[in-house]
């Protein structure tokens, strides 16, 4: 570094407060612009620098200086006319997306945003003929109300002008490079959309999606295809499959992206199952509880063994003395009443008069079928004389016949 860094004031005019970033070729201060007093970040290249990494940084600074967006971090002033070149550009107060990451995956409508918002950036950067070529997320910066810049256009190249690189030479950090880049044929403006695209994928993940050395990382795509998670909205999981596809033209342009990221915000809703709600048992008041007689009633008539008017009535005479045997019409219809009752045995005489009727006509329990040979001849006659009769003369077994 050369004295005039060390000596802590750049050009006269940015004094160097600390040290905010360190790349490969440069190191990214906090200064203070004495002139205009405002603080500034600035970017110093290394002493050192061959004619390529020169012309690189020109390439830069003249790239910069024809892009503006609210995307993109503005540059201010640069030197490069001497030993230490340098950049000055807009501070952003913040951390990198890549700091962001480490807390762990964003939520699906944040990552919409962002996403949104840095294909805008990448939109307007391709509309002026650049691509970056370094879409990663320690090269975009978070400020303090979220919104994201673009930065480090240090690797930018404009297609169609002379290569800095050789052909077979790969540029850009490796787990984000597109297969094209691995392969080193032609780069384009697609190769950003694939590395946003993993980008993207990272933050809803909290993980690298091609991990291992340089090697490793950029080797891995030309085998498989990024592992994209299926609960995703189903928007997202078709766009971000569309812009890491392997060729190129299959991907969407950065325009199309900005488009369709933001989805529909009740699309991202993933409904939780609904947990089985528990109910405090409730105290019944005691004049609303079922009466004991009912409730036995309720029991007898659902096992068939005595008669339901006998256990509401017990001074009363049964309408047949014959056994009886299972009555499943009688014994659903008195169950019925009973379970759904809930006042006082003495509410319930309306039950117990139609119960002790000598003869009502389909209210009184059915007599239990008996074998044809004990049958009276005169099963047809009027309910009212037959029943009476029937309570007078003497009950007979089910097993004796007349004669």
């Amino acid at each position: 570094m050369s004295p005039r860094v060390n000596g802590s004031v750049l050009a006269g005019r940015y004094r160097l407060l600390d040290t905010i970033g360190i790349g490969g070729m440069a190191e990214v201060y906090r200064a203070e612009d004495t002139v205009l007093d405002r603080e500034v970040a600035v970017k110093v290249f290394r002493p050192g620098w061959d004619d390529t990494a020169k012309r690189r940084f020109e390439a830069e600074v003249r790239t910069l200086a024809g892009l503006s967006h609210p995307g993109l971090v503005p540059v201010h002033d640069a030197g490069t006319g001497d030993d230490t070149p340098f950049l000055v550009m807009r501070l952003v107060e913040g951390r990198t997306l890549r700091e962001e990451i480490a807390g762990g995956p964003l939520p699906v409508q944040r990552v919409r945003r962002l996403g949104a918002e840095l294909a805008e950036a990448l939109a307007h950067v391709h509309a002026q003929g650049v691509v970056h070529r370094d879409v990663k997320p320690s090269n975009i910066l978070l400020d303090a109300h979220d919104r994201p810049y673009l930065a480090d256009f240090g690797l930018a190249h404009l297609p169609g002008t002379t290569r800095l690189t050789r052909a077979d030479q790969m540029v850009g950090t490796a787990a984000y490079l597109a297969p094209e880049q691995v392969r080193g044929t032609d780069v384009d403006y697609p190769s950003d959309i694939y590395a946003l695209g993993l980008v993207l994928l990272e933050c809803l993940t909290a993980r690298r999606e091609y991990p291992g050395s340089e090697v490793e990382a950029a080797l891995a795509r030309l085998h498989r295809s990024p592992a994209i998670p299926e609960d995703l909205p189903v928007d997202l999981v078709d766009l971000l499959t569309s812009m890491t596809a392997s060729a190129p033209d299959q991907r969407p342009d950065a325009a199309g992206c900005a488009r369709a990221l933001p989805g529909n915000p009740a699309d991202d809703i993933r409904p939780a199952s609904s947990p089985v709600a528990k109910t405090a048992p409730v105290e019944v008041p005691r004049s609303a509880r079922m009466p004991r007689k009912a409730v036995l009633a309720s029991a007898t008539a659902l096992l068939g063994a005595v008669s339901v008017a006998w256990v509401i009535a017990p001074g009363a005479q049964p309408v047949n003395s014959a056994p009886t045997s299972s009555t499943p019409p009688a014994a659903t219809s008195s169950s019925t009443a009973v379970l759904t009752s809930t006042t006082p045995p003495q509410t319930a005489a309306p039950v117990t008069t139609s119960a002790r009727q000598p003869a009502q006509a389909g209210t009184a329990t059915p007599v239990p079928a008996v074998p044809e040979v004990a049958r009276p001849p005169a099963a047809h006659a009027p309910a009212g004389g037959t029943d009476a009769k029937k309570q007078k003369d003497k009950p007979q077994s089910p097993g004796k016949s007349k004669k």
